[in-house]
């Protein structure tokens, strides 16, 4: 019975998901549509959810996507030809794309990506630790860096689910894509000025170093140093990265003018542009050991 009310139903359901605003649902948006249009639709009152995805997914443009991370499965749903990204938004609130996703967003990547990577914020907890030592600093960054496991293989890509700090979602804007062969979709994802210091902090995720060096070459002519170095002192870190942010600036032949404001930050300590670089050769002018073919 419940399937031949879902069968008579369906001209009226479909109209209803083409009418909507937009095109990605959360397993609560599905149930929500269900309940409130259930009456409209004389659907039997135990048509459960499970039923009704089940039947636009057979007989609709809804497509079910699951991504088992291994720290915990997400789903999502789609109606019709929707982006990728505009499909991972969906996947939690508040998710935003970071590090390299967010570099070819801005236009600072030019590859096809092998990964995608999402950032889900903590809802409490600091970047802010120390006091450091040399020694300390030495050991940390002679190891290699640490990086997440919680991805999944997708249409041939790894997708990242990130754990972040608990920032207030600091510098992250939304921004239109084009559609996979339909309307604009709308992601969030790190400004300009946040994806240099990420891929900065973790060039793990941004391909290396050089992939950094060259994001902020494609940047310098769009980014404003001050944004930057407010967003920088807004996340608190405690170790230097403003040594690594200067290095990249002037390699990037930036207006000399415009680094003094970094220039006059304090180089207390040596540093390092990435972890485990093997062979390595030391700028110092920023107190930077950087990789020997950099």
């Amino acid at each position: 019975m419940n399937r031949s009310r879902l069968h008579i139903a369906k001209a009226d359901i479909v109209r209803h998901f083409d009418a909507l605003p937009r095109h990605v649902f959360s397993t609560k948006d599905i149930q929500d549509i269900l309940t409130e249009q259930r009456g409209s639709w004389r659907l039997a009152k135990n048509t459960a959810i499970d039923q009704f995805v089940e039947f636009l997914a057979k007989h609709s443009k809804l497509r079910v996507y699951d991504f088992p991370f291994p720290q915990r499965t997400a789903w999502c749903y789609g109606w019709g030809d929707v982006p990728l990204l505009a499909v991972l938004m969906g996947l939690k609130k508040d998710l935003h794309f970071s590090h390299h996703t967010a570099m070819q967003l801005h236009g600072l990547a030019g590859s096809r990506p092998e990964a995608i990577y999402l950032t889900e914020e903590r809802i409490t907890g600091s970047m802010t630790a120390g006091p450091f030592t040399q020694e300390a600093i030495d050991g940390a960054f002679r190891k290699p860096a640490r990086t997440s496991n919680n991805w999944v293989a997708h249409e041939g890509l790894q997708v990242y689910l990130l754990n972040g700090a608990a920032t207030g979602h600091l510098g992250v804007e939304t921004t239109t894509i084009p559609g996979a062969s339909g309307p604009e979709a709308q992601v969030r994802a790190t400004n300009l000025e946040r994806t240099l210091i990420d891929i900065t902090v973790k060039p793990e995720y941004a391909g290396g170093p050089l992939k950094v060096a060259r994001a902020y070459e494609l940047a310098k002519d769009r980014l404003s140093i001050d944004k930057l170095l407010t967003t920088l002192d807004r996340l608190g870190f405690a170790y230097p990265y403003h040594q690594a942010i200067g290095l990249y600036l002037q390699r990037a032949e930036i207006e000399s003018s415009l680094l003094d404001s970094i220039r006059m930050l304090p180089r207390e300590y040596d540093f390092y542009i990435a972890h485990n670089m093997g062979d390595t050769r030391y700028d110092a002018n920023w107190r930077l050991h950087i990789p020997a073919d950099f």
